[in-house]
């Protein structure tokens, strides 16, 4: 018997067992029907989040038939879909033949970790069947579309649905089923079409656990708010001011195939609730003058993000109707039409005391790459919102602030026992449990156990080189209000092109920290005028380092600013910037060509010849974009390199580098946890075998659990072998002019972000072109 027939064997035999602890009336289904596994009925929301994105291109190589079938699939989903799992299929090492065989480096001394990873001891063995799902006319609500849906007997209660696709644990009787239902005044088609078999060994099945133990969460009366869930009944009260907080507990997971075996990352999160409405907020603000409370409530509240508490969803405020009431009346999914008051009473038992309240405008959930994505404005009653965040009062008061840190920031002793506690839960929970033996899906109780490298400490050398200072505007401000700032900013870096230093007066007014104030200002305009503080020896000659990262404006929708800043000296000691201004919710960049060109001109310049290697470091793309990178900016890089008048051909290194993960990492000390030490590295267990990847943790905290770094390198020509690309990364975290010590990521990566920033957030256009060789976003 082949593989493949013994998993369809353990498969249906797994059916017949769940079947017979199945509900009373199954039998009543067909005898394929009969076989099925006890799947869980999921909320299409769930389901969505989970979806995999982004059109990529099949794969060649050796890649496995699932991972074929699956690259296939996500040519045809939208961009508005993209997840973590459509990275799973890109195998970038294999085109690298200094990896191929080990990636694993040997440089550092040998320390023993742990981290919040939960190896799963057992999964489902059994084969799945994935149904693509048509409506006609098209139904926009995803509510709706699960209604019809579940109308079809046959299907039962036991699937998957997430709007657009059907998983059952059984085949249908027909491989296309075609069934009309009524809702409303209209009648909807719905088409029910087998679309493939799924193995138990499908990178697709990952998805699937994601869902299943996202749903274990839900059954344990947790509330989800975004990809999270949170546990509201261990809130803590915070604040003793105008403004109180709810601190919520919660846990953010997820399940993935690493090296050596599929693990459940659990983080510790938490959600800042503020115990006030907008409809609170908007009456604390009194005045004769209604166009001054028009003002104040929208420069309050725009911007901001609210939670309906009656199904705890997130919005973003992207306006305030004043001319719109709960009186007024909108169009169901059905056709009806009913006012807000009626509404919020009968689907949600919330009663709205104030019929003239306005109401807020939400343009809907924003994702970048999604440019051209029209949205309906979504129209909230401010009665029902609760704020979330922190206003500004609270970030400026010292004490409110350290206050909330000791409740949030856990160090890795407390985020150890509250992970502990939280897979003990998981362990323990009857309902939870129930679900997983359905699913024989196991995790181990113990943290993932395995060891990194601590790498020598870095020599840092002073720049002692002097520098004739030219043109510097200071402007002294009374205080940090946005405008005002901006609008300096703009000018100084567009109308009249001029290195400056923006200070606020208070800062000058403490005199114990005067004097450091001082010697920061100090070297902070020094670079900005092309001076230089440090440098590090990396050991790579003639290399050219380049950092890309990008600014989106997610407030007020406006363009996409990518920054792009090389080094333009052997030593590291001068930079070239440019920043490309796109379209709104863009993260491939365009015009990396000319970008690239005229830094390699003022090498050229400096150093009167041209590198032999390019090295780039990547931040700022999001979940499923690395074949988007191979595809769009590797090649834009090469072109460039292709046409230098060069004797040999410049070698180019791509790297990307991902800052928003949740893996974290514990240090073994005797009996107790401890924060690794800065220049740690892990290149074992938790990286991929499909990826040339690493961990490194640079920083050292004072509080909390310190965040690593994780890089990918997705193409690589210069052929650093891990020991070199691991210490030159670290190296690279200790250039950064505007921080005497170690930053998270590289400094051409952070560079490019402070660029980017200054952009997005006050220039809004190109800065003139004679800057571009200063720090001036310093």
């Amino acid at each position: 018997m082949t593989g493949r027939a013994r998993t369809r064997a353990r498969g249906r035999a797994r059916s017949r067992e769940i079947q017979q602890q199945a509900a009373p009336g199954a039998a009543a289904v067909s005898r394929r029907g009969e076989r099925k596994a006890q799947w869980l009925s999921l909320s299409h929301q769930e389901e969505r989040k989970e979806d995999p994105g982004l059109q990529v291109k099949g794969r060649r190589g050796d890649m496995r038939r699932e991972e074929l079938e699956l690259a296939a699939e996500l040519r045809t989903v939208s961009l508005q879909q993209r997840t973590v799992f459509q990275d799973l299929v890109v195998n970038t090492r294999q085109r690298m033949e200094h990896v191929r065989v080990s990636k694993t480096g040997s440089e550092g001394q040998v320390v023993r970790l742990l981290a919040n990873h939960f190896r799963v001891t057992s999964r489902p063995q059994w084969i799945a069947y994935k149904y693509n799902v048509n409506y006609q006319p098209d139904i926009e609500s995803g509510n709706l579309r699960a209604s019809l849906l579940s109308q079809y007997e046959e299907i039962g209660k036991c699937y998957i649905f997430d709007g657009n696709s059907l998983l059952l644990p059984y085949k249908l009787r027909k491989p296309k089923t075609v069934f009309s239902r009524e809702t409303g005044k209209l009648t909807v088609t719905v088409t029910i079409e087998f679309s493939r078999e799924l193995t138990p060994n499908a990178p697709d099945c990952l998805r699937f656990y994601n869902i299943l133990f996202r749903r274990t969460l839900k059954s344990m009366d947790w509330k989800q708010v975004g990809r999270n869930y949170y546990n509201d009944t261990e809130a803590v009260k915070f604040g003793e001011t105008q403004v109180k907080l709810e601190i919520w507990p919660g846990y953010a997971t997820s399940i993935l195939q690493y090296e050596n075996s599929i693990t459940l990352c659990a983080d510790v999160n938490h959600k800042l609730i503020r115990i006030q409405t907008a409809y609170d907020l908007m009456n604390s603000i009194t005045t004769e003058n209604q166009e001054y409370i028009r003002e104040k409530v929208a420069d309050k509240l725009v911007g901001s993000i609210v939670m309906t508490r009656y199904n705890n969803k997130t919005y973003r405020v992207d306006g305030i109707a004043w001319e719109r009431t709960p009186k007024d009346t909108f169009e169901k999914s059905d056709g009806q039409r009913i006012t807000y008051i009626d509404y919020y009473l009968q689907q949600h038992k919330a009663v709205i005391t104030d019929n003239d309240q306005p109401l807020l405008i939400s343009q809907g959930k924003w994702k970048k790459g999604q440019k051209d994505t029209k949205r309906e404005p979504i129209l909230l009653v401010p009665q029902l919102c609760v704020l979330t965040g922190l206003t500004d009062e609270v970030r400026k008061n010292y004490m409110a602030m350290k206050a909330l840190a000791d409740h949030t920031r856990l160090n890795p002793e407390k985020r150890h026992h509250e992970l502990k506690k939280f897979i003990n839960t998981i362990q323990t929970n009857k309902t939870v449990q129930k679900e997983l033996r359905y699913w024989d899906l196991n995790f181990d109780s113990n943290f993932l156990s395995f060891s990194g490298r601590t790498l020598t400490t870095v020599n840092v050398q002073r720049e002692r080189r002097t520098k004739e200072p030219p043109q510097m505007v200071v402007c002294l401000l009374s205080d940090d209000e946005k405008d005002r700032y901006d609008k300096i900013k703009k000018y100084l870096c567009t109308a009249c092109p001029t290195p400056s230093q923006c200070v606020v007066a208070k800062t000058l007014k403490r005199p114990k920290i005067f004097p450091v104030v001082c010697e920061k200002l100090a070297q902070q305009m020094v670079c900005k005028m092309g001076g230089a503080l440090w440098k590090v020896d990396t050991g790579i000659k003639k290399a050219m380092f380049v950092g890309i990262d990008c600014f989106h404006d997610t407030v007020n929708r406006k363009k996409s600013i990518a920054g792009f800043v090389a080094s333009t000296t052997d030593q590291l000691t001068k930079w070239y910037s440019q920043c490309v201004i796109q379209e709104a919710g863009e993260e491939i960049v365009n015009g990396l060509t000319d970008c690239l060109r005229a830094a390699l001109e003022v090498w050229c310049q400096n150093e009167s010849c041209v590198p032999r290697s390019v090295i780039v470091y990547r931040d700022g793309v999001g979940d499923g974009q690395l074949q988007a990178l191979l595809d769009h900016e590797i090649p834009q890089m090469l072109a460039c390199l292709k046409n230098i008048p060069s004797r040999e051909n410049v070698a180019l290194t791509f790297i990307v580098v991902k800052k928003r993960i949740n893996t974290r990492f514990f240090a073994v000390s005797g009996r107790s946890l401890q924060n690794p030490n800065p220049g740690t590295v892990i290149d074992v267990e938790l990286t991929r075998k499909e990826w040339y990847d690493f961990f490194i943790v640079s920083q050292s905290v004072r509080e909390g659990t310190v965040t690593p770094t994780h890089y990918n390198v997705i193409y690589d020509t210069v052929c650093l072998r891990p020991n070199t690309v691991q210490r030159l990364t670290y190296q690279l975290c200790h250039m950064y002019y505007n921080w005497a010590g170690i930053i998270r990521v590289p400094a051409p990566c952070h560079y490019a972000h402070k660029l980017a920033y200054l952009v997005g957030q006050s220039i809004h256009e190109q800065p003139d072109s004679s800057l571009s060789t200063l720090l001036y976003y310093l």
